[in-house]
């Protein structure tokens, strides 16, 4: 069994406690939703492929929260500003969403710790106009 099964209870622990620390959120339920949001509007902006391509980087229960509930037809292209992202990820789940201005650096700086650099890196080089910004934590 890959070791990425065996340790993905222990790893997705370590995940939120950073994700608590990095964005001073005071439980782990905050936490899962500030990283449930912060994923699903990245995912929207992703054409299915793409989505596809990006859930193989993520550690493995990140990345069951990635595509859990997904409905590949719910893809836009538009990356939009700061300002929209932020509102799309505080309206996710909105009455338990914790979710500050930075929810989507602070998501995406802990992540990038859980990924391959090398790997995200090519997928960011290769991914459409606006996933960088989205991924510069």
């Amino acid at each position: 069994m890959p070791q990425a099964y065996q340790r993905a209870g222990q790893e997705y622990d370590r995940l939120l406690a950073e994700l608590c620390d990095n964005l001073n959120l005071a439980t782990r339920n905050q936490a899962y939703t500030v990283l449930q949001a912060v994923q699903v509007v990245f995912r929207r902006l992703l054409s299915p492929t793409d989505a596809l391509r990006f859930a193989g980087l993520l550690p493995a229960v990140a990345r069951a929260i990635f595509v859990v509930d997904w409905k590949p037809n719910e893809h836009r292209s538009d990356f939009g500003s700061e300002d929209d992202l932020y509102e799309e990820v505080r309206a996710v789940r909105r009455n338990h969403n914790f979710a500050e201005r930075n929810a989507i650096g602070g998501v995406t700086q802990v992540l990038r710790r859980h990924m391959n650099p090398v790997e995200l890196e090519t997928f960011l080089t290769d991914a459409p106009n606006g996933a960088r910004r989205y991924w510069s934590g």
